[in-house]
C-alpha cells in the first residue's frame, strides 16, 4: 500500500491511502477520489496509479496548473517512496507502507 500525506504548514494533515492495484484521483471536485480543496488545483487534477510491480504512477490529467514530482512538472512519472507531488500550491510525500 503506498500513502500520501500532506506537508503544508499550518494547514491540517491529510493522509490519502492506495491500495495495491488501485487507481485514484486527486482533485478539488466532489467527484475526485482524494479532494484537495486548494487554490490552483483542477476539479480532477492528476491520477494515481498502484502498478502491478508495486510501484506507484502519478499522470497530469491535463490540469491548468501542472503536476510537479520533486520540483519538475511531469505529464507522468514513476515514485519512489519520499518523493514529492506538488498540486497547486498543495505538496504530498509517497510513503510506501508495508501492507
Amino acid at each position: 500500500m503506498w500513502i500520501l500525506r500532506t506537508l503544508n504548514d499550518g494547514e491540517p494533515e491529510k493522509t490519502f491511502r492506495i491500495l495495491a492495484g488501485g487507481i485514484r484521483t486527486i482533485g478539488r471536485a466532489t467527484g475526485a477520489d482524494f479532494i484537495v480543496d486548494a487554490p490552483l488545483v483542477s476539479r480532477v487534477h492528476c491520477r494515481v496509479t498502484s502498478l502491478p510491480g508495486g510501484e506507484l504512477e502519478v499522470r497530469d490529467l491535463n490540469s491548468t496548473n501542472g503536476t510537479f514530482v520533486n520540483g519538475e512538472r511531469i505529464e507522468h512519472a514513476v515514485l519512489a517512496p519520499g518523493d514529492r507531488i506538488q498540486v497547486g500550491r498543495v505538496e504530498l510525500v509517497a510513503l510506501r507502507d508495508a501492507d
